[in-house]
């Protein structure tokens, strides 16, 4: 996919018209775009050490920062970039260079410190991104497994304003799922009814057959142990999205 830039015309495109659409349309638009060559991350990691190692840490270096976030480089990736660079580049640029990366990846950090501070709160670990069942949720949900030898007990953590899509848990017998909450504020709903707010040390206990959805609020992490209960030949059935406007309604 092409690579759209305009900020030459903007600039420059009375001034230096030619300069213009060779930074739009040649640089953007055609080295940028060659993602089967080099990946537009890789094309980031590449200008932001070039940029860095002749001390540019003007505007452009800060486009530059933003791009890379946008392109998929972490906060921990670009404070390991930056020291490798500095050793070949110069300390001095690299304290330049990091001073604009903090702002750029400030809101990473903050969202890293609550996240930390929530599992700090807890005595269970938040655990892995819950990878397998991404599909099924809105926003970025962890798992942590607490046991599996007689039953399967997991952590599940949501980040502010995440939650899983409308779901029923089956069984010819039996069946059904229980939550309690470890940390945070989040909330329960079945369909039909008003949505519950859940606290540390509530349980929910969620019959067999009943459309449901849980998740945090939008304002809070949070987590809470789930086991199914046993049943026959039990399954999870897995719906629509909570719509944004229905969500939208809580706080």
């Amino acid at each position: 996919m092409a690579v759209k830039q305009t900020a030459g015309r903007d600039s420059l495109g009375n001034f230096a018209p030619k300069f213009a659409q060779l930074n739009d349309d040649v640089l953007f638009g055609e080295v940028w775009s060659r993602e089967d060559k080099l990946s537009l991350r890789d094309r980031s990691l590449v200008t932001v050490v070039a940029l860095m190692a002749q001390g540019l840490t003007d505007s452009s270096f800060k486009f530059h920062l933003m791009s890379a976030k946008n392109n998929g480089i972490t906060k921990t990736e670009i404070a390991e970039i930056l020291t490798h660079a500095a050793f070949y580049a110069g300390w001095p640029k690299a304290w330049a260079a990091f001073r604009m990366a903090t702002e750029v990846w400030a809101e990473d950090a903050l969202e890293e410190d609550a996240r930390m501070a929530h599992e700090n709160s807890m005595l269970f670990p938040i655990g892995q991104p819950n990878d397998a069942y991404a599909q099924y949720f809105v926003g970025q949900s962890y798992l942590a497994p607490v046991s599996g030898r007689e039953f399967f007990i997991a952590n599940v953590t949501f980040e502010p304003a995440c939650r899983n899509n409308w779901h029923i848990h089956h069984a010819a017998a039996g069946g059904g799922q229980v939550l309690i909450c470890v940390g945070g504020r989040g909330y329960y709903q079945e369909w039909g009814k008003e949505a519950v707010e859940i606290m540390p040390g509530m349980v929910v206990v969620i019959p067999e057959g009943a459309k449901h959805w849980h998740g945090a609020a939008p304002d809070s992490w949070f987590s809470h142990l789930a086991f199914d209960i046993p049943g026959r030949d039990a399954s999870n059935e897995w719906l629509e999205p909570v719509s944004d406007a229905d969500y939208g309604k809580l706080k």
